[in-house]
Parts: structure tokens; C-alpha cells; sequence
């Protein structure tokens, strides 16, 4: 017998508007994400400044409003200012995190250059691991004020005369993490990002800053660190950061397509740590979210381990180059409804990484093809037509139980609302791994909306990956939604992700 759902949408159910950040991205100088990646001078697919442009244009094409630069645990050792001046002067460094070699090549300038030609701004991250509260006000210095005082004027005469204007900066990166250079306790950390965002804010009131939250879930300090940081950077943060990776180490699809479920608990924790903080302060402003780092990353592990091991100090080696499969996208696509249903506190998020390391943009080493993985397609989705007020669709939905998880929804769908274009796109994922669902929505909340198209990726090969020239799990157009009277009927394959758009007629 054919499984069944039920759906309710009405443009009243607001959830909040979509901050165009939360389909942000990650470019840290790790692996062969910067050179080899997005820089690759003389390679015929380069302008003139060395950028990649036909990786350009596929970031182009996800739609990336802002992007996280240099870490990441690169940032925790960054001496900025051997990243500016003139290139043959830079001097080359052991990075401590990833034990490669740094040229310098690609700096501060540099990447504000390529941001900009990707129609991407920057979210900077300062060093709070290895150097501290100057060095973070003196790289603001550089990279806001106008002119006329000593780093200011240092990049005009780099040949930068309009400053960069970066609005949103880290305090640091996974401070919690004993494998960070410069690992604090919470306390030291508090002190530290409260008193450098603090001077921070001196020099330019407009910012926003991102007070560092734990790594991951399973940190033994998680919320603990959290509800102690936030009570020191309270007053002078507007985000705290999450962090969160997923794998399928156990090879059990229907369970790993259930952990975005504990994405979703994730935020509800930091959620309720924050306003905990905001009660105990007395304060007035919620501390909102930057989810700036999610992915799925397992792949590539083994070979990471043996490069660090076995052959360190080269320059861009190709580390954390997981290669995605068909049921990979298929949870990022289920990530990107989770963080869509917490719009009115996710703010922004950053896919990690934007190219080569753990990415949806991939390039052939030495300057092959660029090509994209299987998890470009629900980004580049839900970066296209994500974008307005988020609708919470009432759902009655089948479930069903997993190795690790109890009641997990067979269907789990968001909308989001476009008034302006008079565009409603609902994102769904029917994560049965055996059976169909037939999904009756109720649009009569939404008069006059009629199906523009039913866009779906599956693939009945779970573990088929895309490659150069070998696209192989790629969106279709389907037949598979109708409308009658208000009633829309679609039918959802079994493992399928959907963007069902519809507008007025």
C-alpha cells in the first residue's frame, strides 16, 4: 500500500526571513583549496591575477554571498601580515596545522580581489590561538580604516586605496579543540574574545563579530563552553559559531540520513545556552548563530592522516579531498532544511569547504577541469530559490526507526516564500530508503499559485560520485507534483531530494 503524507502551507506560518548569508561558504588555506584551486597562475583558465575562472563561475553559480577566510585551524598560526606587500617578498612558513608548507602567495588583498569577482564578501577570522588582541585590531586597521594611520596607510601603499570594508569577523577558530594551536580553556577564551572584540568595536562600530562556540557536539564541554564564553562576549558578540561534520563510517544509509535530526538538536542546545545567557545577563539582544562550518567529511580521512604522517611540508598536498556520493547530497540536502528551519536564529552558515577540500567545486590536479560534486546540486537549490520567508509547513508525515534513531520522519520539507517575485519553492526529502511517499499539501493559504516545475535528484546507485567529464548524478525535471482546486499531489521517491516551484498564474 502506498505510503502517504500530509502537508499544510500557508504564507502566515512565518518562520523568518532568509539572511542570503546562510548559504555562505569556506575557503581556508588547507590542501589544494587556494593554490591549485581557486589561484592557479598560467594555467589558460586563469585571468590575469591567477584566479581560476571557470571556478569563479561555478561559485557564481551557487550563488555564495559570503565566504570564511583564512581557517579554520590555519587562522590559529596566521601571521597576517606575511600575507600582504609584495609577493617575492613574503616570506614562505611551516603551517602547523595541516604540517604543509606556506608560500604566502595568496594573502589578505588577494583574496578580497577574488571574493569580489565571485560576487562574494568576506567573513574574516583573527588569530586568538598563537597571537591575540593587537594583531587582530591591527589587521581590522588594515583591512576598514580609510587612511591616514600606520596599517591603513600600509595597504594603500600595497596598492589598495579603498579599504575592504569587511563586516563580519571570527574570534578565533574551535578554541575549545585541544588539537588547536593556542587551545584555551573557557575561561581564558572568554577573556580574550570579549576584550579583543571589544577594541575591535572601538575601531569600527559597524561590524559584527562571532564569538567561538564548541567544535562539534560531542566535545565533552558542549554547552558548558558555550554557557561561559557567551557570559564573557556577550555584550560585544552577535553570533556564536557551530560547527558540524557527518559520515556514513557505519555504512548504514537510513541511519546516516537521520543525523541531520541531530543537527537539528544542535541548534535547539545553543538556542536555549544562548538565551540562558541572555536571561542571566539581564540582557536585551539574542545572540543569533553562525553555523560556520558544515559538511559531510569521512572520505578522505585515512589518506589526510598519511600526508600529515608520512610526507608533511609540501606545498597545497591533496588532503580532505572526499569525493561525494549520490547519498552524501542527499544529507546536505536534508542540513541545508535544517538550518532553514531555524532562519529566525541561523543568520549565516558556511558549507566547509567552497573548493577542492571537502567541496561541491573540484578541479583536476595541475590545472585539469573544474567539475561539480553531488552535493553542488542542493546548495546551488536552495542558494537559487531559498531566498524570501521562510514558511513552517504543518506536516503529518510516516516514520520510522533507525540503528541510532527512534521516530525519524520519512518526509522532511521546508518553503520559503518569495512576495516579491510571487515564487513559493518547497524543499523536500523523502529519506525511506525502500518505499514512496505520496504528499498531499493543502495550498489553499496560497490562492492562486499554481506548479512552475518539480526538480529531483536521485539516483537508484547510492554510492555513484561525479567526476571530470562524468556526470552521472545530476537534477531532472519531473512529472510528479499536480494541483487541483488548492490541493497539490506529489509523489516523492523513495531516497529523492525535491524543489518543487510554483508561482502565481
Amino acid at each position: 500500500m502506498l505510503k502517504k503524507a500530509k502537508m499544510i502551507i500557508d504564507k502566515d506560518f512565518k518562520v523568518a526571513e532568509v539572511d542570503k548569508r546562510i548559504y555562505g561558504s569556506f575557503i581556508e588555506h588547507l590542501g589544494r583549496a587556494v593554490y591549485d584551486g581557486i589561484y592557479q597562475p598560467g594555467n589558460p583558465k586563469s585571468d590575469e591575477d591567477g584566479f581560476r575562472k571557470d571556478v569563479i563561475e561555478l561559485v557564481r553559480e551557487l550563488g555564495v554571498p559570503i565566504v570564511r577566510y583564512p581557517g579554520g585551524n590555519f587562522v590559529s598560526s596566521f601571521v597576517w601580515e606575511d600575507s600582504v606587500g609584495p609577493v617575492e617578498q613574503r616570506p614562505k612558513r611551516l603551517e602547523l596545522a595541516w604540517q604543509s608548507l606556506e608560500t604566502n602567495e595568496v594573502g589578505v588583498n588577494e583574496f578580497a580581489r577574488w571574493a569580489k569577482k565571485a560576487d562574494s564578501d568576506l567573513m574574516m577570522a583573527v588569530n586568538l590561538g598563537t597571537r591575540g588582541i593587537a594583531d587582530a585590531c591591527n589587521l581590522l586597521e588594515y583591512c576598514n580604516h580609510p587612511k591616514g594611520t600606520k596599517y591603513s596607510d600600509m595597504r594603500i601603499a600595497h596598492g589598495v586605496k579603498e579599504p575592504h570594508n569587511i563586516k563580519v569577523w571570527c574570534l578565533g577558530n574551535e578554541m575549545d579543540g585541544p588539537w588547536q594551536q593556542g587551545h584555551k580553556t573557557m575561561h581564558e577564551y572568554g577573556r580574550l574574545a570579549e576584550e579583543t572584540g571589544k577594541v575591535m568595536k572601538i575601531i569600527d562600530p559597524t561590524i559584527e563579530l562571532v564569538s567561538c562556540g564548541s567544535s562539534n557536539r560531542e566535545m565533552s564541554t558542549f554547552p558548558k563552553w558555550e554557557a561561559t564564553t557567551l557570559e564573557y562576549t556577550y555584550d560585544v558578540a552577535d553570533y556564536v559559531s557551530l560547527h558540524q561534520y557527518y559520515g556514513n563510517e557505519a555504512d548504514d544509509t537510513a541511519d546516516f540520513l537521520a543525523k541531520s535530526d541531530d543537527m537539528d538538536e544542535f541548534i535547539r542546545t545553543v538556542i536555549a545556552t544562548c538565551d540562558y545567557v541572555k536571561a542571566k545577563k539581564r540582557g536585551k539582544k539574542n545572540i543569533n548563530l553562525s553555523f560556520d562550518e558544515w559538511n559531510v567529511w569521512y572520505h578522505s580521512r585515512e589518506k589526510e592522516m598519511d600526508i600529515r604522517e608520512n610526507h608533511p611540508w609540501q606545498t597545497a598536498p591533496p588532503m580532505l579531498e572526499d569525493i561525494y556520493t549520490f547519498e552524501d547530497a542527499l544529507l546536505v540536502g536534508l542540513m541545508l532544511i535544517t538550518l532553514l528551519k531555524h532562519a529566525d536564529r541561523v543568520k549565516m552558515a558556511c558549507l566547509a569547504q567552497l573548493v577542492n577540500v571537502i567541496a561541491p567545486v573540484m578541479t583536476e590536479p595541475g590545472g585539469g577541469a573544474a567539475w561539480k560534486q553531488t552535493i553542488f546540486y542542493p546548495f546551488m537549490h536552495a542558494s537559487r530559490y531559498g531566498r524570501g520567508v521562510v514558511l513552517k509547513p504543518v506536516i503529518s508525515t510516516p516514520v520510522h526507526d533507525t540503528a541510532e534513531h527512534e521516530n525519524v520522519t520519512d518526509i522532511e520539507s521546508i518553503a520559503v516564500y518569495n512576495e516579491e517575485k510571487e515564487e513559493l519553492t518547497i524543499f523536500a526529502v523523502n529519506r525511506n530508503i525502500e518505499e514512496d511517499v505520496q504528499v498531499i499539501t493543502d495550498m489553499r493559504g496560497m490562492e492562486g499559485y499554481q506548479i512552475k516545475e518539480h526538480i529531483v535528484l536521485e539516483n537508484s546507485d547510492l554510492k555513484l560520485c561525479n567526476g571530470a567529464g562524468q556526470e552521472m548524478v545530476f537534477p531532472k525535471t519531473a512529472d510528479q507534483s499536480s494541483m487541483d482546486n488548492g490541493i497539490m499531489s506529489s509523489m516523492l521517491h523513495k531516497l529523492s531530494w525535491n524543489v518543487i516551484r510554483l508561482g502565481k498564474k
